[in-house]
Order: structure tokens, then sequence, then C-alpha cells
């Protein structure tokens, strides 16, 4: 697992690539969190009703995801 330090677009869509094939076989969203922590990755639900994708165990914000995941 490595730790992303500096913001790289291209990493970031890869990223954002394994969160959505991960929400693909999910069954739920419990579950797609449990396979995201398999990763080395958290999602953290703010008071404004978004969500943001963190690195575990340092809570590195690393994107907002998409609201269309959670649906």
């Amino acid at each position: 697992m490595s730790i992303i330090i500096k913001q790289d677009a291209f990493i970031a869509d890869e990223v954002m690539q394994m969160v959505a094939r991960e929400r693909a076989v999910a069954l739920s969203a419990r579950e797609w969190k449990h396979r995201l922590a398999g990763y080395g990755y958290s999602i953290r639900d703010t008071d404004d009703g978004k969500h943001v994708l963190e690195t575990l165990p340092h809570r590195v914000a690393l994107c907002e995801l998409p609201a269309e995941m959670f649906n």
C-alpha cells in the first residue's frame, strides 16, 4: 500500500476507477466500505452530506466522491 502525499491526477483517476469497480461488485454500502478498507481507504461523511475518500490510518483526504456512487 502506498500513501498519496502529492495529489496526482493520474493516480486520483486510478483510485476513483478502483472505488467505482468495488462499488459495482459490493452488495451494500457497508460491504463497499469494508472492501475499500482492505485497500487502505475509507469514506468519511461530512456534515454537509458529502462523502470524502481518505487514506487509512492517516485520514488524508484524497477527493470528494460523486453522489451517484451512493444511490
